[in-house]
């Protein structure tokens, strides 16, 4: 069997692969699963170099993964949204943040075809070399250079702007739970763009807008129904990181598995507020639940 040490050496790394090229952590789990029962297949010593092996393997793996997982998205009932990953507030001395694993930025991903998708993630943000990758998607060297490089401007004209400074971040997360909490209409005007867009993904499991809301307008009124429906005594709303980022999660107290209700993801553009994504379909936040004891 080939060393395990060398595989737990390299897990982090193929979990953030995974991530981002399905956008789903129950796919990412099963990828980096799968890649650790072929490399136990292995007889020791057969893989001279465990990294590329292995981010191979997992990247071909959740290539196969984003063409069932494309189709369901196609019948996906309202906005779809990727599964969070939501951590304690990140260190202050963390200054920027990870754009490559921002919620915004994964959803304009799905946009794109597996191929251009994987091409982008692998070169760009992985810095694995093109002939690498063309024997995950199976093309050309030359025709993987081209879907990455379609694949950039395509992300370059869609994404949205979007700052990199974390205490800015913060400052208009912290300003937009200050408005809500308090049920401040001007406040939430005055930290949401004029042009802000909520999304709420909910998969047809839960209430949940269908349709993207525009406008600070309607942003700053659905924002304000959360605090009418809002009990201190059995819900808390409180500052986590989200996907690298500084963004907020609703949790009911008296729910036993102690996942969250919402998870609230923000891109903050010159100190305001340009996107909100409300992720409330259940299947999604059940990775959050507390450990069963």
């Amino acid at each position: 069997m080939a060393d395990p040490a060398a595989f737990e050496q390299q897990r982090t790394r193929l979990w953030a692969i995974a991530y981002r090229v399905t956008g789903s952590v129950a796919d990412a789990d099963d990828a980096v699963q799968e890649s650790w029962l072929r490399w136990q297949g292995l007889p020791d010593g057969e893989v001279l170099d465990p990294r590329a092996y292995l981010t191979t393997v997992v990247s071909r793996i959740c290539y196969d993964q984003l063409g069932s997982a494309r189709a369901r998205r196609e019948v996906y009932v309202g906005p779809w949204l990727p599964e969070p990953v939501v951590t304690e507030s990140g260190p202050e001395d963390r200054a920027t943040l990870d754009e490559s694993v921002g919620v915004a930025l994964l959803t304009v991903l799905e946009r794109l075809t597996p191929a251009e998708r994987t091409a982008l993630i692998l070169h760009d943000v992985f810095a694995v070399p093109f002939p690498e990758i063309a024997e995950v998607v199976g093309r050309t060297p030359d025709s993987v250079r081209q879907l990455a490089s379609r694949a950039r401007r395509r992300v370059r004209a869609e994404a949205p702007r979007r700052s990199v400074d974390r205490d800015e971040h913060r400052r208009a997360v912290d300003a937009f739970l200050t408005a809500v909490m308090g049920g401040d209409f001007d406040g939430l005007l005055q930290v949401l763009d004029p042009d802000v867009v909520w999304r709420s993904d909910g998969g047809g499991l839960v209430t949940a807008a269908r349709l993207p809301l525009l406008g600070h307008e309607k942003a700053a009124r659905f924002a304000v129904l959360i605090t009418r429906g809002y009990d201190p005594e059995t819900m808390s709303l409180l500052a986590r990181d989200v996907n690298g980022a500084p963004g907020l999660i609703l949790t009911d107290v008296t729910d036993p598995t102690g996942a969250p209700s919402v998870v609230f993801a923000f891109t903050v553009h010159e100190g305001r507020i340009t996107e909100v994504d409300a992720i409330l379909n259940p299947e999604k936040l059940r990775h959050l639940a507390r450990p069963a004891r």
